[in-house]
């Protein structure tokens, strides 16, 4: 309750510039949207800008059209959400033997296959990297969007945020 008395005094006054901290983290999920809905209400009639700081980020993917990410203080990317999105692409890609030794020639940050399908993680123009994967024939191509969440994984995976040797 003191979350919710805190957002609407705070919107009340009307402010120019908001910065907010896990503003919905703990509000049921009606409450969120409803947060949620007036700030974008908010942005787009008044003009506010609203900083948010959260580690949901399925939510900010919503909301948020620039994307800043912090690591030991510091901003290691910050970028609108369109270009972070249009800057890796996740393909599904199936050929009639093994994977060809040109797919290496473009900037892949993660291989997995299951079968004959692999599924790739490519930095680089969407439009680039397709034209160099269909001169390659294969039987299957297929650009999936990514997630913020798996932008942020594959963005910040050598930044010591993989798991490691964990022991219990």
């Amino acid at each position: 309750m003191q979350k919710q008395a805190a957002f609407w005094l705070g919107i009340c006054i009307r402010p120019h510039i908001m910065l907010l901290d896990e503003p919905v983290d703990g509000l049921d999920p009606v409450m969120r949207r409803k947060v949620w809905s007036i700030l974008l209400q908010d942005v787009a009639e008044k003009e506010m800008t609203v900083f948010v700081s959260s580690h949901n980020l399925r939510e900010l993917e919503d909301v948020c059209d620039h994307v800043g990410i912090m690591h030991e203080g510091r901003i290691v990317l910050e970028r609108s959400l369109s270009e972070l999105q249009n800057n890796i692409v996740k393909l599904q890609v199936a050929f009639e033997g093994k994977l060809p030794e040109e797919i290496d020639k473009l900037n892949i940050l993660s291989k997995q296959s299951s079968g004959r399908i692999w599924i790739l993680i490519v930095r680089g123009n969407r439009e680039d990297i397709l034209n160099h994967v269909h001169t390659l024939n294969p039987l299957l191509v297929d650009a999936l969007p990514l997630s913020l969440e798996e932008i942020f994984i594959y963005e910040l995976g050598g930044m010591d945020y993989a798991v490691k040797n964990i022991v219990l």
